[in-house]
């Protein structure tokens, strides 16, 4: 690559403080031993959780206290997402890079807020949209005064409770932004598709990576835990922690 690529990696969602300082110390020593900056992600609130019995997070006031301390305590960039316009102030006041859900890719009044606290913007790509057409979420958030925003390629809807990747959408979307990342876990999802949750295969995770690289993807995104089989949301698209360093030098030296 002729400048490092962008890698963002956490758990889907705080379920604990112990779990984010797990993920955070790795993150830090693999950006000490492969000269990389590992953005840090995990979401406060899943608002888009398949069952109302399905675990969500600790919330907004808890949830950002919690990210500001790994960013205190480890110096890690951070990124979380956001459902609602009002989330963006406060999260903006903590994290690096706020993003934009696939499924509220359109939401207007989302994207200017998002826009308007100055951090990096990134843009899911919605499961029902090409990669051409994300021209319009990015001139929303561009209008309304964003400085830098990325585009995230997450895979299409094929059917009912699959997702495809079709990886023409990572060069139109360069077309648009300089920066597209490559979600590699939750392409591999199967929505809605295990009996009332969300399934999926992490076997497929690598494959993903190195296809977007042969692509031109300019950064890759990494839902990564300790022991993912137990965790409490997407646990079966999570990439195990130990095997994200190994990934990561052969998307660098490969």
């Amino acid at each position: 690559m002729s400048q490092m690529a962008i890698f963002i990696a956490g758990p889907c969602v705080i379920e604990s403080a112990e779990l984010l300082d797990t993920v955070a110390r790795k993150l830090v020593e693999i950006n000490e031993k492969q000269g990389t900056d590992i953005i840090f992600k995990a979401s406060f609130d899943k608002a888009n959780r398949t069952s109302i019995r399905s675990f969500r997070g600790p919330g907004l006031e808890r949830g950002l206290q919690m990210l500001a301390d790994i960013k205190s305590k480890y110096g890690l960039q951070i990124l979380t997402d956001i459902h609602e316009s009002w989330q963006a102030k406060p999260v903006g006041e903590v994290c690096d890079v706020l993003q934009i859900p696939a499924f509220l890719c359109r939401q207007t009044d989302l994207l200017i807020a998002a826009a308007q606290t100055g951090r990096i913007v990134n843009i899911k790509k919605a499961q029902f949209l090409s990669g051409r057409d994300m021209r319009y979420p990015v001139e929303k958030a561009r209008d309304a005064g964003a400085k830098e925003v990325w585009l995230t390629e997450r895979g299409n809807m094929m059917g009912y409770n699959n997702l495809v990747v079709d990886f023409r959408n990572i060069p139109d979307m360069l077309d648009i932004v300089p920066t597209v990342i490559m979600d590699c876990t939750h392409s591999v999802q199967r929505p809605g598709g295990s009996d009332g949750k969300t399934g999926g295969d992490r076997r497929f995770v690598p494959q993903m990576a190195m296809a977007a690289k042969a692509f031109g993807a300019t950064g890759y995104f990494f839902e990564v835990h300790p022991t993912p089989d137990e965790g409490l949301s997407d646990a079966a698209n999570m990439l195990e922690l130990d095997k994200l360093e190994s990934l990561i030098e052969k998307l660098i030296k490969g």
